[in-house]
């Protein structure tokens, strides 16, 4: 039985030793933030995502300088460029000249929206609010702008958004040109979203590009029922594509690329499958054959909840997907129930964080050049990266292609529930549990090239259920628990509460970052730190030279003499060399940090045994901490210890304290007679009964008055 079941009272207590522990830690890091939205209600569920209609529009939108339209249409096939002009005729004289216009017109259930090939800026909606609008009172988000109500988006829809779709069923809107170029909204900066639908079920989209905003660029809030397909979205601080609190969802051949946080996001996805396990009736939202490339991360979906993504491809980002549980006022925390399978992710390497640290990103958005390929991390993460879950339950990866990515091919951490603001300590460890990593060819290209990731699995350790494949780049713990060939079947399981010290320590500190404050965490290496820089070889070098002053000085005044002290204090030696070698970023997923413990349990058990007779109580102490060092050393070696709460490395933090201060005791204690001169060979005493001493005051050996007729005495003090 799991120890939390036997023991489900000290689970809080465990909990709130190790948390709050953190806690002074987690108070410098910024407050966490993301898309920040009105409260809002997940669909009911009974939509259904729509179809595409191949009717004739009802509604035109084109602009009237026909030489532009003719000189856009001419490379057309001829059967499509026939169309557009014959559509061009009709929309000259009953069209309208901005898409919001067409939008503002449509008065039924079912209507359709046909967008000829042009360049909308949507010159009517562009202008700064004025009257009513300038003035309304609503809260502020932590990037500066107004969370407004629907009432306040209905009666003032271009405070925010370029194109605002309120409360229309069934809408279709659709570009004419052969390829998504043809037909661009543009924002240029000016607003926060190109097109926003907001509580409209059933709209589809189709062919056509939306970009330049300062959030994002196709935005779907409140829907039941929405289709994104063959849309493409480019430049824009946030998101190219956001579906908010949406269900009966379709993204299908799309593409993002430029955008500061992720291309696509299907954030607070309708939580239809809560509760579950492995096997799930549907999916809300569906992601296939979109391509999102250039971004800060190519998927993200903070709440992204029964999302299924099938055969996308993820690359050239800084990360390639990311689902997380870290950002408070989404409905549906924490995520769960993903399901990626034959995706690719490949390559996802850039460095993004530049541009915050050489000023680029302070500049006014249209100065920034994103459209020369400069972008903007809005958000603290891991590049190099493959797959992130910060804090998710019930995922399952398969079958995917994973490789070229410069940190780790999946990465798994948790995020305690206090990050998105419950409270509840029954719900602290309620992230990172049965994510399911299986089958998928790591560090290979589909052709069969050799494309190796520098790690396959990076893993900061707690969590329940979890299971992997083997890799062949390794991974970190060296030890993973193994998924069987049935779901929810594995071997080696763990039941952590908490990360790894090392681990949940460089979260933390990479958590502080602030792209508007140019503040990038020092001691980080996903800014740049390297070598010494990072806080986990500071840490690292850190307690190894404490180790190594207190270790050297107790050799010198106690062990010197003997051999079992003298062999084992160069084991010891060679451990923290190796510990601080194996925290670097190469040698991480190597055996080398365990050999690191190996050879420091084996120190401390030689130290204790050689220190039994004179130190019993200090030895005791030694003789504990090289086993939970030898324990750790087997927990991220050979198998990860099941049912503890804690693993070994946090078990032993206490008794390397207790030890650093009574091991610097009693090196600095002056020798005495019997202990300088009664050592065997072994370097402990003798079995000799110890020879008798001078008579000893309180504080020393007393004066001895001289016998009778005796010369002076030659040695009252010591």
């Amino acid at each position: 039985m799991p120890w939390t079941r036997r023991f489900p009272a000290a689970v809080p207590v465990v909990l709130l030793a190790a948390l709050l522990a953190l806690l002074s830690l987690l108070v410098a890091a910024p407050a966490a933030r993301a898309h920040e939205e009105r409260p809002v209600t997940l669909p009911d569920g009974s939509g259904t995502v729509p179809e595409y209609r191949a009717a004739e529009p009802d509604l035109l939108v084109c602009k009237t300088d026909r030489p532009a339209f003719e000189r856009r249409t001419a490379g057309f096939p001829e059967g499509l460029r026939q169309r557009n002009l014959t559509l061009y005729e009709r929309c000259e004289k009953s069209g309208y000249r901005h898409l919001q216009e067409a939008v503002d017109a449509v008065d039924r259930p079912g209507m359709n929206i046909a967008i000829l090939p042009g360049l909308y800026e949507e010159e009517p909606s562009l202008p700064q609010p004025t009257g009513e609008c300038a003035a309304l009172e609503a809260p502020r988000s932590s990037l500066g702008y107004q969370i407004l109500s629907y009432e306040q988006q209905a009666r003032c829809p271009h405070n925010q958004n370029l194109v605002a779709i309120l409360g229309k069923t069934g809408l279709q809107i659709e570009g004419t040109g052969a390829s998504r170029l043809d037909v661009v909204v543009d924002a240029k900066y000016q607003k926060l979203n190109a097109i926003r639908a907001d509580a409209s079920d059933g709209v589809y989209f189709r062919n056509f590009t939306a970009q330049r905003t300062t959030f994002n660029a196709l935005y779907v809030l409140a829907g039941d029922g929405f289709v994104i397909d063959d849309v493409l979205t480019r430049w824009n601080d946030e998101y190219g594509f956001l579906t908010f609190a949406s269900d009966h969802g379709l993204y299908k051949n799309c593409e993002s690329y430029g955008n500061g946080d992720s291309g696509i996001y299907p954030g607070s996805a309708s939580d239809i499958n809560n509760g579950r396990g492995y096997d799930v009736p549907r999916y809300s939202i569906e992601i296939t054959g979109c391509r999102s490339h250039h971004n800060m991360v190519g998927y993200s979906g903070t709440a992204g909840d029964s999302v299924w993504v099938h055969d996308n491809e993820f690359d050239h980002n800084m990360g390639g997907a990311s689902m997380d549980s870290a950002f408070p006022g989404h409905p549906g925390l924490p995520q769960n129930h993903a399901k990626f399978e034959r995706n690719l992710i490949h390559d996802n390497n850039q460095d993004y964080y530049k541009y915050v640290a050489d000023g680029t990103c302070a500049k006014p958005p249209i100065e920034r050049g994103y459209e020369q390929g400069v972008v903007c991390p809005q958000i603290s993460m891991p590049p190099g990266t493959g797959i992130i879950t910060a804090g998710g339950n019930w995922n399952l990866y398969e079958g995917n292609w994973v490789y070229g990515h410069r940190r780790a091919g999946f990465f798994l951490s948790a995020v305690p529930a206090f990050i998105r603001g419950e409270e509840r300590w029954s719900k602290q460890a309620d992230t990172s549990h049965h994510n399911r990593y299986a089958d998928n060819v790591m560090g290979k290209d589909p052709s069969g090239a050799v494309r190796p990731n520098a790690t396959d699995v990076w893993w900061d350790g707690q969590g329940r259920g979890n299971c992997w494949q083997d890799g062949p780049a390794g991974s970190t713990p060296g030890t993973l628990p193994q998924c069987g060939e049935e779901r929810g079947t594995l071997s080696g399981g763990s039941a952590r509460l908490v990360g790894e010290p090392v681990k949940l320590a460089q979260l933390l500190v990479c958590a502080d970052y602030n792209v508007q404050a140019r503040r990038l965490p020092a001691g980080c290496d996903w800014y740049g730190a390297s070598g010494p820089e990072r806080v986990e070889t500071q840490a690292a070098a850190a307690v190894a030279g404490v180790l190594l002053l207190v270790g050297g000085v107790l050799w010198w005044r106690r062990l010197r003499t003997s051999r079992l002290g003298t062999a084992a204090s160069v084991l010891g030696l060679a451990g923290l060399a190796l510990d601080v070698a194996g925290s670097t970023v190469p040698l991480t997923a190597t055996p080398v940090p365990a050999c690191a413990l190996l050879l420091l349990g084996l120190w401390w058990a030689g130290v204790g045994v050689a220190l039994r007779a004179t130190r019993p109580w200090l030895a005791r102490l030694t003789l504990l901490l090289a086993g939970l060092t030898l324990l750790d050393a087997f927990d991220k070696a050979v198998l990860m210890i099941p049912w503890t709460p804690l693993s070994p490395a946090w078990t032993r933090l206490l008794p390397t304290v207790l030890w650093v201060l009574w091991a610097a005791v009693a090196s600095a204690r002056p020798t005495t007679p019997d202990t300088a001169e009664g050592r065997t060979e072994g370097g402990t005493e003798d079995d000799s009964p110890a020879r008798p001493g001078p008579p000893t005051g309180p504080f020393g050996p007393a004066e001895v008055p001289a016998a009778p007729g005796a010369g002076p005495s030659s040695g009252g003090t010591s």
